[in-house]
């Protein structure tokens, strides 16, 4: 008896010691969110003291870069380590807004079956799989995350809902319902952001001996526009939709932080992979979200609508307070992920993303990408190197150096039709290998897309329109207090 009692405490030690060697992983997603509005981005308005820390604790991108401009395709690329219009998912999926002339639509727009996603490869691993918040990546039974390699989920399928539980659940849709495993709708009694924490908390407390993978998927800073009372007060000298999004900012950044510090009461900080990203750029027209920098917004091609904050941090791998300021994308997460838990990237067969660790720690020292690619219906842009190349709708062509013009305010095709003859035939071979769009907005979104982008074209537009947002503090008998 005593014998068996030692040879069952080995064991499971031994398995104890095999899961540490993998490491934990963590994909901290937010929603919306402006390239600008983080203290490690420069911004001195929204307060994220825990993704501050977060960013100092490893390695800051600064050309960090998702997939698409808006939500569904976006996400469709990261969690497949492809370019989504590769499998026909080149458009978001809102149901009510589609073309008739889409080959699905409805229930019917989902991320194809046939697709493997981050989950699928990691469970390979040996991986325990949570999802918890905003799927978006098809409302039919058949997607659920559950069905996609997700061991756990508690959010919703759709692509956006309230922030507080609804008290007439008729009024809402069943897809932005929320939803724990697959059917049970209940909403919660708390604000969502910090409920889904709650559950990545509880995850991680009851896998702490087996390696595990949480895509924390918030809806923050997505509208609708609601924040909890004391955070609003936080921000006395904000107004309207600026001050909503600090405050939905601020408790986006607690609820990652109640995420980090489980890790490290429980001694597995050092050895779990965390990732923060953002799905696209902020709409700045419908929350205020500030880009700059960049130019442009969520929907279109401009630096500002794809080019997102991006931090990953690995202590055990990955020297703190680092920058690394190659282009890097959201593909890139399901080969690092894939790598780090002791998979062969080279069995990965089909995918556009690199193991982003190798140029981290500088064994290598080329670009991870030379050449990217975003495309929405005739729109396309194409970076090579430090050129931009972007094609649209309704103007000629443009070319930006974005190693002196991040902004994107000096266009010079007329400089360089040589690079731009090039660069065209380079983007239209691409295109040519690309499958045709399984759903297709209705066109006048097409009109939408480039107002939004003509609106915030430049930094100073921008700027002004911001002006609306802050109420100036002014000095009185000693103290600080609210300028009517």
């Amino acid at each position: 008896m005593k014998r068996n009692l030692i040879f069952i405490l080995l064991l499971t030690v031994a398995i104890n010691l095999k899961a540490q060697e993998k490491p934990n992983i963590i994909f901290l997603f937010s929603d919306d969110a402006g390239y600008a509005d983080f203290g490690f981005q420069g911004s001195e308005e929204m307060k994220t003291p825990n993704l501050d820390k977060l960013a100092k604790s490893g390695v800051k991108f600064t050309q960090g870069y998702v997939t698409d401009a808006t939500c569904g395709p976006s996400r469709a690329g990261l969690i497949t380590g492809k370019y989504q219009q590769r499998f026909g998912y080149e458009e978001i999926n809102v149901p009510g807004y589609m073309s008739a002339n889409s080959k699905f639509l409805a229930d019917d727009m989902g991320l194809p079956l046939d697709q493997l996603t981050i989950a699928d490869y990691l469970k390979k691993l040996g991986y325990k799989t949570a999802m918890y918040g905003k799927w978006h990546l098809g409302d039919a039974d058949r997607y659920h995350p559950t069905k996609r390699g997700f061991d756990e989920f508690y959010g919703f399928r759709g692509g956006a809902r309230n922030y507080f539980g609804y008290e007439d659940v008729s009024k809402a849709n069943l897809d932005n319902r929320m939803e724990r495993g697959f059917g049970d709708y209940k909403e919660p009694t708390e604000y969502v952001t910090d409920a889904l924490a709650k559950e990545a908390v509880s995850f991680i407390e009851k896998n702490k001996d087996n390696p595990f993978f949480i895509y924390l998927a918030f809806n923050a800073v997505h509208t609708p526009m609601q924040a909890k009372k004391e955070d609003l007060d936080k921000f006395p000298n904000l107004t309207g939709k600026r001050k909503e999004l600090a405050a939905m900012t601020l408790a986006l950044d607690r609820a990652c932080g109640s995420v980090l510090e489980k890790l490290k009461e429980l001694g597995l900080d050092k050895n779990t992979i965390v990732v923060f990203s953002n799905d696209n750029g902020g709409p700045t027209d419908k929350n205020a979200s500030l880009n700059l920098p960049l130019s442009g917004t969520k929907s279109n091609h401009l630096e500002g609508g794809i080019r997102v904050p991006f931090l990953i941090s690995w202590p055990k791998q990955i020297k703190s307070k680092s920058e690394y300021n190659f282009p890097v994308s959201t593909l890139d997460l399901l080969p690092t992920f894939y790598a780090a838990g002791g998979g062969n990237v080279a069995d990965l067969k089909d995918i556009d993303g690199v193991d982003l660790l190798p140029y981290i720690n500088g064994q290598n020292n080329n670009r991870p990408h030379n050449t990217l690619f975003w495309k929405k219906e005739v729109r396309l842009a194409y970076r090579e190197g430090d050129y931009k190349l972007i094609r649209f709708a309704d103007r000629p062509a443009e070319l930006y150096d974005l190693s002196t013009d991040t902004a994107e305010q000096n266009n010079i095709a007329a400089n360089h039709p040589d690079r731009v003859k090039s660069m065209f035939k380079k983007m239209f071979e691409w295109e040519s290998t690309l499958q045709r769009p399984l759903w297709m907005l209705k066109r006048s979104f097409e009109n939408y897309d480039i107002d939004r982008m003509d609106r915030y074209r430049t930094p100073e537009m921008v700027k002004k329109e911001m002006e609306q947002y802050t109420t100036p503090l002014k000095e009185s008998n000693g103290y600080k207090e609210i300028a009517n």
